[in-house]
């Protein structure tokens, strides 16, 4: 007997070209929903910032204005900010090697021992934050850390699978290839990592550093418990306002200072990013 196949259905002329071109509009689409949905939360906190006079149930401020931006310039919150970005720099300058570390070394051992490091660098995200600093809050009193230290040492735990992450996704797609063929070149060890694996890990390395300069950056609960007072942040200037009634105009206008930064950071690294991408 011979099988009778299906007849297939005739395929109009132009059909293919018309989705070919929907697609991308598709996904610019989607692109623009999703910015609009991360944007549309900011709305309010930047209207708060402006506002003079804002009562219910008017969907706008009734008067404007910009006097609280005034208290970006004290010295309070000038020395603040340098402390919100010594803690970022701190923590992501330690973190970041940290997680290579841990990458390799999950990568390197094989089996049940890979697997047991990978289980460690991921347990600090299954910690609630509080949990964990005041476990280590004791130890670090009573080795007289400073508070500076303290904290670091606190935020490192927290920043570490965010690197480790990062390193982990990168390492999986590494060639090693090219580091044979640096060495067969007469390449020494020194060169082979300053030419071969740092450029080829460079991406990883940026976004891991950013990652723990968030958690620094923007850490509010070991610098409260283990900074104990003598460390005061970006964020616990917003905390203290934010508690009190009244100073909405003022939260607002420090819930500013602390997203602003971290997206200009971002902006500067992720836009030249795309433009390559655009040329290539």
């Amino acid at each position: 007997m011979t099988a009778v196949l299906p007849a297939k259905r005739p395929v109009r002329p132009g059909t293919r070209d018309v989705s070919v071109q929907i697609r991308p509009v598709v996904r610019a689409g989607l692109g623009v929903l999703l910015v609009l949905w991360i944007l549309a939360p900011l709305l309010p906190v930047v209207l708060w910032s402006v506002a003079g006079v804002w009562r219910a149930p008017a969907v706008t401020p009734d008067t404007y204005s910009v006097n609280a931006f005034a208290s970006l310039g004290e010295r309070a919150t000038l020395r603040a900010g340098l402390a919100s970005l010594g803690l970022g720099v701190a923590v992501a300058v330690v973190a970041t090697p940290l997680g290579f570390l841990g990458a390799l070394a999950a990568q390197s051992l094989p089996g049940r021992r890979g697997r047991a490091v990978d289980l460690i660098l991921l347990a600090p995200l299954a910690i609630p934050p509080f949990a964990l600093v005041l476990g280590a809050n004791t130890t670090l009193l009573r080795l007289h850390v400073p508070a500076f230290a303290g904290v670091v040492l606190i935020l490192v735990v927290t920043a570490l699978p965010y690197t480790a992450f990062m390193y982990r996704s990168a390492l999986a797609a590494y060639e090693n290839q090219f580091e044979d063929v640096a060495r067969t070149l007469g390449a020494h060890p020194r060169q082979v990592i300053r030419h071969v694996r740092v450029p080829l890990l460079a991406t990883a390395t940026a976004r891991g550093f950013f990652l723990a300069f968030l958690v620094g950056w923007g850490d509010y609960v070991a610098t409260l418990l283990v900074g104990g007072g003598q460390l005061t942040t970006l964020p616990m200037l917003l905390g203290a306002a934010a508690s009190s009634t009244g100073n909405e105009q003022l939260t607002a206008v420090l819930s500013l200072s602390v997203i602003i930064p971290p997206v200009i950071i971002l902006a500067a690294f992720g836009i030249p990013a795309l433009t390559r991408k655009a040329v290539a």
